[in-house]
């Protein structure tokens, strides 16, 4: 144990930016993929077919294609494209896209799930479209969304871990690089496994609490 503790001392800065790293890559990728997931969700419930179709197309591509393939995809492709982005930027782009295709379907499904006459009823109002969707669709949405938001930032920390494969820097990765020079394996792989529970287990229950939050509104 006291061997391990001082391995663990002497790898701290690198353990930490690993995780600084997750972190970044983790809340980064779920903002900008709520943002294309909120304009995809839209589009899908609300646009004309030969926006919908599209759309549909990308985002169902998007989620049947493997996270792993998706993030080599992104990165071998960009370099052969001639864009050399570095190992994080494609890591970014590629949860980000993984990300936004996810949320586009959980935004579609809420607001699918409001009733049509409320709508009608905002159009009697003489409410334009756009103040119908501020004012009536997406304060009732965001109570939907905001659990399964949080649920997929989990999911988002722990698909970080196949950026490993590209070098991006993130925890596994400095994982590894530790285990190479100290041969440790069990022993850092157990408490870089700890360290996800710790995240997942405080995004869990923050999102309880969101939930019960919610809930009572």
């Amino acid at each position: 144990m006291a061997h391990f503790l001082h391995e663990v001392w002497i790898a701290r800065f690198a353990l930490l930016q690993g995780l600084a790293l997750t972190l970044w890559l983790s809340v980064i990728s779920i903002c900008v993929g709520t943002v294309l997931g909120v304009l995809g969700g839209i589009a899908l419930t609300y646009g004309g077919r030969f926006t919908r179709w599209p759309v549909r197309a990308v985002v169902d591509a998007l989620r049947g294609i493997p996270v792993l393939v998706l993030i080599l995809a992104v990165f071998y492709l960009l370099t052969f494209a001639g864009i050399n982005f570095t190992a994080v930027q494609s890591g970014l782009i590629a949860l980000s896209l993984f990300s936004g295709a996810h949320m586009a379907e959980i935004v579609r499904g809420a607001l699918s799930a409001i009733p049509q006459g409320q709508i009608d009823a905002g159009k009697a109002l003489g409410l334009s479209p756009f103040r119908i969707f501020l004012l009536v669709l997406l304060p009732q949405a965001v109570r939907m969304i905001i659990p399964v938001w949080i649920n997929t930032g989990a999911e988002l920390v722990k698909t970080s871990t196949l950026l490993s494969v590209i070098g991006t820097g993130e925890l596994l990765f400095r994982t590894q690089e530790i285990i190479g020079r100290n041969f440790m394996t069990l022993e850092f792989y157990g408490l870089a496994g700890a360290l996800f529970f710790l995240i997942n287990f405080i995004i869990e229950k923050a999102g309880q609490a969101v939930g019960r939050r919610f809930a009572l509104r």
